[in-house]
């Protein structure tokens, strides 16, 4: 048989950065590194140096590739909150002290107990737990070993997300739980479109943290 009578195999395709670039842009959802390989065709071993690769990519740009655990996500960085907000036009963030002290508590000192939250603030904590599940910014990890088996919390890739952080090594020195979070304030703003919840502050009932509470979250 000649050549011209002989089928030519097709090369395989082998997944780019561009490739990971564009379905991380076209899904609206975090997807698991499991997913990526199994879109792209491509091994586990691939699609980490993919990752790695489109984080470098990215470094200079607008846009940011947030890892948290197994999950990847695009989302607009940090440094471009004020143009992001012109046209998101919010008028603040819409979390109210309380809850947004406890997720504080919660980013700096995660995976920690109901009781561990309220004994750093002062406070019960049930109203300000509720909030931040219904908003997606924590989850239970797990539970404690001990009498009772408390659940354990820790935050979410759209806490991540939602204050423009690629990864927790992003959260800034620890300098106070509720301060470091409120210098964030911004990046959430800019990065969550959703209006500000009216009732949100008429439940709110946790009492106000004394210094010494706050001096105790820097402990």
């Amino acid at each position: 048989m000649s050549d011209e009578g002989q089928s030519v195999a097709a090369a395989p395709w082998v997944a780019t950065v561009e490739d990971l670039e564009a379905l991380l842009f076209v899904v609206d959802r975090p997807i698991t590194r499991r997913e990526a390989a199994k879109l792209l065709e491509a091994s586990k071993s691939d699609v980490d140096r993919l990752v790695t690769a489109l984080t470098a990519d990215l470094a200079e740009r607008g846009i940011t590739l947030i890892t948290h655990g197994d999950e990847l996500q695009l989302a607009s960085g940090a440094e471009q909150a004020r143009a992001v907000l012109a046209w998101v036009g919010t008028g603040g963030s819409d979390l109210t002290a309380a809850p947004l002290e406890t997720l504080a508590v919660i980013a700096y000192r995660q995976p920690v107990t109901k009781g561990g939250i309220e004994e750093i603030r002062g406070v019960d904590a049930d109203y300000a737990l509720r909030v931040l599940i219904e908003r997606g910014l924590i989850e239970e990890a797990g539970r404690l070993e001990t009498a009772g088996r408390p659940i354990r919390y820790a935050t979410t890739l759209e806490f991540l997300r939602r204050f423009g952080l690629g990864s927790l090594a992003d959260l800034p020195a620890l300098e106070g739980d509720a301060e470091a979070l409120r210098q964030l304030d911004l990046r959430s703003e800019a990065t969550d479109s959703s209006s500000a919840s009216g009732d949100e502050a008429d439940a709110d009932t946790d009492a106000p943290s004394s210094p010494a509470q706050e001096d105790a979250a820097t402990d």
